[in-house]
């Protein structure tokens, strides 16, 4: 039978093409940059999802020894790191378990990072779909396409796993059975959502803001934001406090802490303290003036600005908005990191429900403005180098410059698995942060130079190896200043173990150290990171003449 490739594909199939392309880029980029070792901001987190899966998977639901070692417990009363840990006390993320499943088939860290891009991919189907109950094939199929062409849609897709990757999914599907008066699926969404995280009831509180103030239906309304204040107030400060004292010791204090006293806080704390002070409350919410001008700015590109037009995109994304604005985390503004994407269903269903009441008619004046939009958008998600998904073709910095070619981070990272095919299984590991992902598969985990965790006897143990890879951090120290820091941290944590013979050196390659603990140094290795350590002493030790 003859196949006409000719024909003009319709607005699905194209929309299903958009899908299709997206996830293929998406899929390459993040496991390119996972199997070579690129530096990324959040690869600790990666390694943090990846243990919980495989513990919950072995039926130690939650626990992490990776996420213990950023418990309140250790961070502010200095205690050791236990393998017990349930991260629910930092973050409430039951929806996690959905995919439990699919995790006992593809068992790694990559796995998660394809599940992500899926989701995030099936997300835009959806929004297609929402369209086109609305609006016609046409306008539909440029507003679902936009979403692929999003800053704040790519870059966490390409980001490390992250729990909020869940909640384009589960907002587009409960706006879906919204439209269709499909309650009971409706109610089941809510409750998917308010379980993807502690903070996720702020995204459902916009919907049913929303759907009380349009009056479309102010009773579901009405009841949408009861039950997720609730759930988020009955949550944060009475069953998480229950599990550990990381919302009230360091999430409140961290992110509003300008709005309390003290070294605690309740959520109920924090909104008093916003109530008490509005004038720091406003300014908080306005300054920095010119992030949060391009932040918006880039959350409205793709779709030529008309979220900013539209009434209904400001209610249904402003509390979430809201509550990134308040934050004291310099990431929180971020088109490349997992909170941009809590804004992206408000604003595009908003931009949906702008264009029914204005009808076809000015969308052949705004075609050429929106199709500029698009190419601006893909232009500066190329430029930004979101998460260092590119950097296999993009500069990590321009001024300094700093670029590592394919051929030579392929070479290091050749030179990271011959080290780690050296680790058994069932080993305790210390790695630093680029390479915990390749570790997370196991019990018993730390983030170097933490060395030494409680294991499940209650008893205090020192990692049986350490991987560290000083590599990576002398190449993006110029521009980044975390990894100068790490480094010198790093390198004196070395001295002193291999000092007190706790762990001896028995391989150094490329900037890598392989210790092994109560093992002899092996002379020629212990020459090599000598020689090393003093090749960049200016940079480690920057006083030291």
């Amino acid at each position: 039978m003859a196949i006409d490739l000719g024909r003009k594909r319709t607005p699905g199939q194209l929309i299903l093409g958009f899908a299709a392309i997206f996830w293929l880029v998406c899929v390459v980029l993040v496991l390119w940059r996972y199997y070579n070792f690129y530096p990324t901001y959040t690869a600790f987190d990666q390694g943090i999802f990846d243990q919980v899966f495989w513990n919950s998977s072995h039926g130690r639901f939650f626990e992490s020894s990776l996420s213990s070692s950023l418990s309140s417990a250790v961070v502010h009363d200095r205690q050791l790191p236990t393998v017990d840990y349930r991260r629910l006390g930092q973050h409430f993320t039951p929806a996690l378990m959905l995919w439990l499943p699919y995790y006992r088939i593809f068992s790694s860290p990559a796995g998660l990072s394809v599940l992500q891009v899926t989701l995030i991919a099936i997300a835009g189907l959806l929004l297609y779909q929402l369209a086109r109950l609305h609006l016609s094939s046409r306008l539909s199929l440029w507003i679902a396409g936009s979403y692929y062409a999003a800053n704040a849609v790519f870059g966490p897709a390409v980001a490390n796993f992250h729990d909020l990757c869940q909640i384009p999914l589960y907002i587009f599907s409960l706006l879906l059975a919204m439209e269709k008066r499909c309650w009971w699926l409706f109610a089941l969404l809510c409750v998917f959502t308010v379980l993807v995280r502690e903070d996720a009831g702020i995204v459902l509180f916009s919907v049913g803001f929303y759907l009380a103030a349009s009056r479309r239906h102010p009773r579901v309304g009405l009841a949408v934001c009861i039950f997720s204040f609730l759930y988020v107030a009955l949550l944060t400060n009475l069953v998480m406090p229950a599990i550990s004292e990381d919302v009230s010791r360091r999430f409140m204090i961290e992110q509003f802490g300008q709005y309390v006293e003290g070294e605690e806080a309740s959520t109920f704390d924090v909104l008093w303290g916003m109530i008490s002070h509005p004038g720091r409350f406003f300014y908080e919410l306005l300054m920095p003036i010119d992030k949060t001008i391009r932040y918006l700015l880039g959350q409205w590109l793709p779709l030529a600005f008309v979220p900013a037009l539209s009434p209904s995109a400001w209610v249904l994304a402003g509390f979430p908005l809201w509550k990134l604005m308040m934050s004291q985390d310099p990431t929180a503004l971020s088109l490349d990191l997992r909170y941009a994407v809590t804004i992206v269903p408000g604003f595009f269903y908003g931009a949906i429900l702008w264009w029914e009441r204005q009808g076809e008619r000015p969308f052949p004046k705004l075609r050429g403005l929106w199709r500029l939009c698009l190419v601006v958008s893909l232009v500066l998600i190329v430029i930004s180098n979101p998460n260092r998904s590119l950097s296999v073709v993009i500069p990590d910095s321009f001024q300094p410059w700093v670029y590592t070619s394919p051929a030579r981070q392929w070479q290091h990272a050749q030179v990271i698995r011959s080290f780690l095919a050296q680790v058994p299984d069932d080993a305790s590991v210390a790695a630093t942060n680029y390479i915990v992902p390749h570790l997370s598969n196991r019990r018993e985990l730390l983030r170097f130079p933490q060395v030494r965790l409680r294991n499940d006897a209650g008893k205090a143990v020192f990692m049986d190896y350490a991987i560290v890879d000083m590599w990576q951090l002398v190449q993006y120290q110029e521009a980044f200043d975390d990894d100068r820091e790490r480094l010198q941290a790093i390198v004196p944590a070395i001295d002193r173990h291999l000092e007190t013979e706790r762990y001896g050196i028995t391989a150094f390659e490329d900037g890598i150290a392989f210790l092994r603990l109560r093992t002899p140094s092996d002379p020629i290795a212990l020459q090599a990171w000598q020689a090393y350590r003093q090749e960049i002493a200016s940079i480690w030790q920057p006083d030291e003449d």
